[in-house]
């Protein structure tokens, strides 16, 4: 159980570095917090490295982690399962959404086949942890045995930990999986405590209609599986998937490493939670990258007490809105970094009341 190694490397972020990065911030040459959220992630970062000021996080990656879900039987998808496997393809060709924004952000993108129900050949940058040919379907049963669910969580913490190797300061987690927005609304609203009313959404772009028959396939799943909110374990195991086990598995390789995650959208938000769940102090390296469309974000953001970058109305997945933030990420540590303080620009400070 690699994951369970792993978590015992994640420790508490460096106050005494937090503490220097709020102080600095307070001497650049601004009003002290007009750069509102960029400080507090120079701050996070500060925390993260044990330095102030941080590193510029300018070496960068996506991880792309791949499954299938049994529960698309039930018509939850607007596209057939076949997509995920093009998908893939395209990624590994450069011509997905995630590809563009990555080469405008300087990162290189590596996909994870953790679960895709074909046999996928082999390429450059690709990454063979298939657990399984997708999940089995949640409206009937878990999703996945606890072994397959540690395997999923160890195989993300092996692609992370292949990608420190290589040498990257800052991380994405993104997905594909056709369907998986429907164990990523069953695990929000099993932690969370909401109503799947309340947490689904279009997903791919399902109509009203098929958007209720989501949400009683949904209630379905947990009145089914009765996942325990509390053990993440028991939640991954029986209403997640195996590319939202390797993602939770890579964010907790992340924390482990010191090495900040950017957190995608609704279903990368899902894995988070799992990953908080079987270790909290691994919350505090993920940055959110950006609200996604989906209703029920908000309600795993909430949970998890962190504040997204952008809300562009994004609800692609693969990692984009992540990706787009990390420019942010990066401005961040720039300013706490090469920004004046007062002295050194011989600028008067705030004036005494």
């Amino acid at each position: 159980m690699l994951y369970k190694k792993t978590i015992a490397a994640i420790k508490p972020l460096d106050e005494a570095a937090m503490q220097a990065a709020r102080a600095r911030q307070d001497t650049l040459t601004k009003p002290p917090g007009s750069l509102g959220v960029l400080e507090a992630v120079s701050v996070q970062l500060a925390g993260i490295a044990g330095t102030c000021p941080p590193p510029i996080p300018a070496r960068k990656a996506v991880l792309v982690f791949a499954g299938d879900h049994g529960v698309v039987a039930q018509g939850v998808s607007a596209f057939p399962q076949e997509v995920t496997p093009q998908m893939v393809y395209n990624f590994l060709r450069g011509g997905a959404g995630i590809n563009v924004l990555a080469r405008q952000a300087g990162a290189r993108v590596t996909v994870v086949d953790a679960g895709v129900a074909a046999e996928l050949s082999s390429a450059p940058n690709f990454v063979q942890a298939k657990v399984a040919l997708g999940t089995q379907d949640i409206s009937v049963g878990p999703a996945m045995s606890r072994d397959q669910a540690v395997a999923a969580l160890d195989a993300g913490v092996r692609a992370a930990q292949a990608e420190f190797k290589r040498g990257i300061d800052l991380l994405v987690c993104g997905e594909m999986g056709i369907g998986n927005t429907t164990p990523a609304a069953a695990i929000i609203a099993a932690v969370t405590g909401r109503k799947p009313v309340e947490i689904a959404g279009p997903g791919t772009g399902i109509d009203s209609d098929r958007l209720r028959h989501k949400v009683a396939v949904i209630e379905k799943c947990l009145a089914v599986n009765r996942p325990n909110a509390n053990d993440g374990l028991d939640v991954l195991t029986k209403i997640g998937g195996f590319e939202i086990g390797a993602m939770a598995g890579a964010m907790l390789a992340a924390a482990a490493e010191r090495v900040p995650v950017v957190v995608d959208g609704f279903i990368a938000t899902s894995a988070a939670v799992i990953a908080v769940l079987l270790a909290p102090d691994s919350r505090a390296c993920m940055i959110s990258g950006h609200r996604s469309a989906e209703p029920g974000h908000d309600a795993a953001l909430a949970w998890l007490k962190l504040t997204p970058l952008l809300d562009l109305r994004l609800r692609l997945g693969e990692g984009t809105g992540a990706m787009l933030a990390t420019h942010l990420v990066e401005a961040s540590a720039r300013i706490l970094r090469e920004m004046a303080t007062f002295a050194e620009a011989g600028v008067s400070g705030k004036s005494p009341e």
